[in-house]
């Protein structure tokens, strides 16, 4: 192919995989575009960064500036939700390369009227295409470049500041080349931070021993948003089967009067469109969305592609699911795990576009009741395809809704879930205790491709995982996973009552809760309250308040000798908000270091004396040298420390 191009753009960043997927932001962020730029030879070069909505017609441009090594870079705001496309387009300047040419030789001395003269083409262009206060100015430089007689005058016009700044806003661009255009999918602010509490509707009633309905959810709400939620997650609502229904702690055989697992969907009562009906009827879930919303809280559903033995779906499409070689149904498993009250559905059967249909029917349903947060168990069960389909097919018409994908696995699984489309994913932060680990993971999730991508919402604990360092724990080591959670990560979650009222006793040898709210009915004393209550609330309160911890990808870890203890330092993209954590590991003991500021990580010019406040008691201390002491006691185990200059 003959081209006339005379700049090659190479290594274009951000992208994933060649473009084959879109990188995420949220309403307000920026997207840093860089790459390498070559002219030939040793021309001036111009390249600048086009983006646009996919509502708009028109490009928008931003210049790139050189950083070193024929790097460039740009930036643009997103300020709508929705897909943009970007690119980068590279020229060379033939009017800056001129000026820069003429320059050189003005100051070597030489005669340069013949230059002059050359330089009229790119007055002319100016003529045609600047203000009318430029147009007047270019022309009559055109009268000047040609009098023999105004030579200095001439000469000197022609290295002005003034010309200069006219031929950067005014290129030609000439022979310009462009990129292939790179998308980013921009989602509503509550993707990059939201505050999660998991709890069971079916154990909100007031009366030990009786199933719990929505409406004693109702009385719950002011208590969560007090405390600083902005989610409430539900586990499945709809009717739970009752063909192969569990016992408590997992009996392989229900007693009577046990009410089963509520990720066993579909009985004589209805499947995934129906609701449970000892919870409620439909009017009684859409007024606790309304109540919920009244509160500042937002409902998010469970997603559980699965069914119980007794599911309608089997009846009415038996193609939908596999049976073994002797004819009986195959129930989950994952060896030696077995999940007798549940039936996957088969997604290579050959109708496998009906099934794909009814589940985005299934899923845009409760959208249609005001559901805008799905939680997906187990997606990395299901093809991948389906279900970059099914949430592209959702947010086209509804793009306030989010996906956060409950996948613990291998990093490859988890990290192709997130490109695929879900807006959120579980992390491996459940099972990160000590200072190097944390460190590492933190590097890894916001200084590599991950953090273009990968929105990471931490969990201390979760119904399903009672990790080991939380097993019989007391409230200090509550505490550090709370405030650990709180400051690294946007997006956070805790299986609520649980970890408030520290209820975890395990399985004996296993990061399992013993009498867990999967397999029954709990009471809660919901009118209790204690320091990790109280706690938590304040650490809400403080997210709320500070940008800084809005986002992941803003931090910094700071030189902190002691091994017990962690300090990161942490900023909004405005720097109007930076804060400096301060947290020990150690739930048993004082710990006590000198924390470095991290200058290098600041503004340019950053230095001096500061004054740092504990935003957790509002004590302010002068910071007036480079190493500062820090301690920290159980009772209390961080320090978040806002810092005014």
């Amino acid at each position: 192919m003959f081209r006339q191009e005379r700049v090659v753009i190479d290594a274009v960043r951000p992208q994933l995989d060649c473009g084959k997927f879109f990188i995420k932001r949220v309403v307000g962020e920026t997207v840093e575009v860089s790459a390498d730029i070559l002219p030939d030879g040793h021309d001036v070069m111009q390249a600048e960064v086009l983006y646009k909505h996919q509502s708009e017609k028109r490009w928008q441009a931003v210049r790139m500036k050189p950083l070193e090594n024929d790097r460039y870079r740009a930036a643009f705001a997103v300020e709508k939700q929705g897909f943009y496309q970007y690119k980068i387009q590279g020229w060379v300047d033939y009017a800056l390369n001129w000026q820069h040419g003429i320059e050189a030789k003005i100051r070597d001395g030489q005669h340069v009227k013949s230059e002059l003269l050359d330089g009229i083409q790119y007055l002319e262009h100016l003529t045609k295409d600047a203000g009318k206060a430029d147009r007047e100015y270019a022309s009559e430089l055109i009268s000047v470049f040609g009098d023999e007689a105004r030579y200095e005058q001439a000469a000197k016009e022609a290295t002005s500041a003034r010309l200069h700044e006219l031929f950067l806003e005014h290129p030609q661009r000439r022979f310009a080349n462009a990129t292939d255009p790179l998308e980013v999918y921009v989602d509503r602010k509550k993707a990059a931070f939201s505050t999660w509490y998991e709890f069971f509707p079916r154990s909100a009633s007031e009366t030990p021993g009786k199933h719990g309905t929505f409406r004693d959810c109702e009385r719950l709400l002011p208590r969560i948003a007090e405390m600083g939620f902005d989610t409430i997650y539900f586990p499945p609502i709809h009717p739970i089967g009752e063909k192969n229904r569990k016992g408590k702690n997992n009996a392989t055989n229900a007693k009577e009067g046990d009410c089963g697992v509520p990720w066993a969907i579909g009985s004589r009562h209805g499947g995934h469109r129906e609701i449970h009906p000892e919870l409620g009827n439909e009017e009684d879930f859409r007024r606790l969305i309304r109540k919920a919303g009244d509160h500042g809280l937002e409902i998010a559903m469970d997603v559980a592609f699965q069914a119980a033995p007794d599911h309608p779906y089997i009846t009415d499409h038996p193609e939908w699911f596999r049976k073994r070689p002797d004819g009986t149904m195959q129930y989950a498993e994952n060896p030696p795990k077995k999940y007798q009250d549940i039936v996957n559905f088969y997604f290579e059967n050959p109708d496998f576009k009906s099934l794909w249909k009814e589940l985005l029917e299934v899923t845009l349903q409760w959208v249609g009741f005001g559901v805008k947060i799905f939680r997906v168990d187990n997606p990395h069960t299901k093809p991948y395809f389906f279900w970059n389909w099914l949430i592209a097919e959702v947010k086209k018409k509804h793009p306030d809704v989010l996906f956060l994908a409950e996948a613990f696995s291998r990093p490859r699984v988890m990290q192709q879930l997130a490109k695929q489309g879900f807006s959120q994913s579980y992390t491996y932060f459940t099972w990160r205790e000590h200072k190097q680990e944390l460190i590492d993971y933190m590097i890894e999730l916001t200084q590599s491709e991950m953090r273009e991508y990968y929105r990471p919402n931490f969990w201390p604990n979760t119904p399903d995982i009672n990790p080991q360092h939380l097993q019989n724990a007391g409230e200090s080591i509550h505490l550090i996973r709370y405030g650990l959670a709180a400051t690294l990560s946007g997006n956070i979650g805790i299986y609520g009552p649980v970890f408030e009222y520290m209820v975890n006793a395990p399985l004996p040898g296993k990061e399992e809760y013993l009498d867990c709210e999967k397999y029954e009915i709990r009471h809660w004393d919901w009118n209790a309250r204690n320091k990790i209550t109280h706690l938590i609330g304040k650490v809400n309160g403080i997210r709320r308040a500070h940008p800084a911890l809005q986002q992941t990808n803003n931090i910094y870890f700071c030189g902190l000798e002691n091994p017990q203890m962690l300090a990161y330092y942490k900023w909004d993209d405005a720097r109007t908000d930076e804060l400096i954590i301060v947290i020990s590991l150690d739930q048993f003991g004082s710990q006590s270091g000198f924390v470095r500021i991290p200058y290098e990580a600041m503004e340019p010019g950053a230095g001096g004396p500061m004054e740092v406040i504990d935003l957790m008691t509002q004590t302010s201390y002068r910071w007036d040298r480079e190493w500062n002491y820090a301690e920290l006691h159980p009772g209390l185990p961080f320090h978040i420390f806002q810092i005014r200059r």
